[in-house]
């Protein structure tokens, strides 16, 4: 349920085969823009999200849970730990320790979430070697969002048929979307996979705020890209999406209407990677800024290279996602605004 799409089985099967001791990460560090799913869960289902992540500290062989909480989550500290508190009696051999992330944009990626629980910046690092092999402290680690470790535990108790009884098309299962912008209803959305967008604004979202009608949609919060209303049909998973050059990540849902200026958006968007930039990096450190640049004037001739310098040459998902927003509005958006 993570931005990167990386199967859950592979990961657990990873981290377990290697020499201990090993660690697991709730990473609460929700920091895509237009997402906030996991919040909510942390507010709703604390208890579930927390036993789906002893479950699995339980299958890989750890005995150590970091819950690595987002500096804006911090108020929900208390609650957290009285839950985790109350499940000791059940599982007194798996600890938790609580960590509070650095607070940037960076610092939920995986590998800068490691340095950041080894005392260091939060700077990225390159892979491989990946988490599950070498990770914290250079044990094998298993790290997921939180919405993952909801659906362990929900799977363990309804069952893996009932969960893939669920999802539309080529897809199966369900997932938390969080919907936001021109909508009736923003919030947060339980929904199957394989839905569409007009489906997911339709039957979840109350239909288009009144006068609005929809223009754009980002599936996939700032980094998943920008696509045209037209292809509000599509389903909302990646296979169905890459094609046109974007992502569904970690599920963050934003309608735009007519009232909305896709150029002055994608600038804004590339203006919060371009801030957020640790700077390690020098595609990402200049090229979202000039990305900035060169959206604020207007021009377009030179998105596509600096999209694939963005893409190709960042060391983590920040200057990729920058990449993959441009890229997607160069695509889709450019011609109707020159």
């Amino acid at each position: 349920m993570g931005g990167a799409r990386f199967p859950v089985a592979q990961k657990w099967r990873l981290v377990a085969a290697g020499e201990g001791p090993r660690h697991v990460v709730i990473n609460a560090d929700e920091s895509e823009p237009g997402s906030f799913k996991d919040r909510q869960l942390l507010e709703t289902n604390a208890r579930q999200v927390l036993t789906g992540a002893l479950v699995a500290a339980r299958v890989v062989g750890a005995e150590l849970i970091h819950v690595y909480l987002r500096s804006h989550h911090h108020d929900l500290m208390p609650e957290l730990a009285a839950a985790a508190e109350a499940l000791r009696p059940a599982w007194p051999d798996i600890a938790f320790e609580w960590r509070r992330s650095g607070g940037s944009y960076i610092c939920g990626e995986e590998t800068t979430l490691i340095e950041c629980l080894e005392g260091r910046a939060g700077r990225p690092q390159h892979k491989p070697p990946f988490p599950a092999q070498a990770g914290l402290f250079g044990r094998p680690t298993l790290i997921h969002n939180v919405e993952t470790y909801f659906w362990v535990n929900e799977i363990l108790s309804r069952g893996a048929d009932w969960f893939r009884s669920h999802g539309t098309r080529a897809v199966r299962g369900l997932r938390h979307y969080s919907l936001s912008g021109r909508v009736r209803r923003p919030g947060v959305c339980v929904a199957p996979y394989g839905i569409t967008l007009a489906e997911l604004i339709e039957s979840h979202g109350g239909g288009m705020a009144d006068g609005h009608e929809l223009a754009a949609f980002c599936p996939g919060g700032a980094s998943g890209g920008i696509l045209p209303a037209t292809l509000a049909t599509l389903p909302l998973d990646d296979a169905a999406l890459g094609p046109q050059g974007v992502s569904v990540g970690a599920g963050a849902v934003i309608v735009l209407s007519q009232a909305d200026d896709p150029i002055t958006f994608v600038r804004d968007l590339m203006r919060f990677f371009a801030d957020e930039s640790c700077g390690q990096c020098a595609p990402c450190r200049f090229g979202t800024r000039a990305a900035v640049e060169a959206l604020g004037q207007g021009v377009i001739d030179d998105h596509a290279a600096l999209a694939e310098v963005l893409t190709q040459g960042s060391i983590c998902g920040l200057g990729q996602g920058a990449g993959r927003l441009l890229a997607s509005f160069d695509r889709h958006f450019a011609k109707a605004t020159s």
